[in-house]
């Protein structure tokens, strides 16, 4: 008898047989796929080699200018310590005075007392010895309250400028505590933003590591090419400017020769830089004597230096005082061009004003660069042209 049982059609038995094994490898290459998503994002976080190099040179730009605020913190703070001395020092003067005052109205208060100054004239008349006694006393009071005057307008002079002192001597210790207060936090961030430096570098590889050594290289042959670049331009000006003062004197002598016979004299007029140019060599033979010398924030020498520290040092061997920080120093003479720029004049970074180094001609300069690096010459180009801020001559 035949089955009334419709047979299944082969190729849905067949799909239904093979279904497992194709869902299996859908799940596996979902699941590959999802691994290869994930690990892309891994291969990505990673920052690219010039990225490292952006991130660390930024980072040692911030920390100078945290230690630009921590110099002007711990100089302010070192002016507060001496005013807030000084003026303990006037309040303990002036609180002993008080106190001498004090004592003499005190003096004052026993000899009426004993003399019985305080009791009415009548009474005091009966009691006496003598009338001539009690005129006695009498004239001796008159006197006293004379004295006594003085005395109590003195005492409350006293009292009234001793007052005012500890009034400016508590302000000026609140003032004290809050600069170092902004002290501390300056060397804290300075002391992170290091650590973090160190730290991004410190996880390259020793391939990256040489890779970024070839990328500072290709920018220091760049400055060098672009400070080389200012000198002759420098040169062709200075050349000029000699062979324009040249014929302004043969003009001048042959003035002089057909309005004068006989007595023509010649003149030499020293130039007009002549002082700055001899300033600019002591500070120049000071910053060159540092050459090799850790660069260390916060440092005035004469072991180690930070870049300011190191153009105040040298100037003031030259026996110029300029400021503690650079964006203090920038304000402390006149700014020139940069074609103009003589040896000794200071050269300025960045938008902030957060590096200087002092100029040595022919593009070049004596500088403290960074942490970890050592007081030494460079082109003003290290860090490209668009970096230079300004030129300013301090003296």
């Amino acid at each position: 008898m035949a089955s009334h049982r419709k047979s299944r059609p082969a190729g849905t038995r067949v799909a239904g047989i093979r279904t497992p094994a194709l869902a299996t490898a859908a799940l596996t290459s979902v699941a590959l796929l999802s691994q290869s998503a994930n690990a892309a994002p891994e291969a990505d976080d990673k920052p690219s080699l010039e990225e490292v190099e952006k991130k660390v040179d930024d980072l040692y730009r911030q920390a100078e200018s945290a230690t630009d605020k921590y110099n002007s913190a711990k100089e302010k703070t070192t002016k507060q310590s001496k005013r807030v001395d000084t003026l303990l020092d006037d309040v303990a003067k002036r609180t002993q005075k008080l106190n001498e005052a004090r004592e003499e109205l005190g003096s004052f208060a026993a000899a009426q007392y004993r003399t019985g100054a305080s009791a009415p004239d009548t009474a005091t008349f009966l009691l006496a010895d003598t009338p001539q006694d009690y005129f006695d006393q009498t004239q001796l009071m008159d006197r006293m309250t004379g004295r006594q005057k003085v005395a109590v307008d003195d005492y409350v002079t006293q009292q009234s400028e001793t007052m005012k002192k500890r009034q400016e001597a508590t302000e000026s210790l609140e003032t004290l505590t809050e600069t170092q207060g902004d002290l501390k936090t300056a060397k804290a961030t300075v002391q992170r933003k290091l650590a973090d430096a160190r730290d991004l570098l410190s996880k390259l590889t020793a391939e990256e590591k040489a890779r970024l050594a070839a990328i500072e290289r290709e920018k220091q042959q760049e400055a060098a090419r672009k400070a080389a670049e200012l000198a002759r331009q420098q040169a062709a000006q200075q050349q000029a400017q000699e062979q324009a003062a040249q014929q302004q004197d043969s003009g001048s002598s042959s003035t002089g020769s057909s309005s004068s016979t006989g007595s023509g004299s010649s003149t030499s007029t020293a130039p007009a830089d002549s002082s700055y140019a001899t300033k600019a060599e002591k500070a120049l033979a000071f910053a060159r004597a540092q050459i090799g010398k850790p660069y260390v924030w916060g440092a005035v020498g004469p072991g180690s230096y930070d870049c300011s520290g190191l153009t105040q040092a040298a100037w003031k061997a030259a026996g110029v005082t300029l400021p503690r920080t650079t964006y203090d120093q920038v304000n402390a003479g006149t700014t020139v061009p940069l074609t103009d720029a003589q040896p000794g004049d200071l050269v300025f970074f960045y938008d902030d004003v957060t590096h200087v180094g002092i100029y040595i001609g022919n593009g070049m300069m004596i500088h403290a660069p960074k942490p970890g690096t050592y007081v030494r010459e460079e082109s003003i180009y290290y860090d490209g042209e668009s970096a230079i801020h300004s030129v300013v001559r301090p003296a």
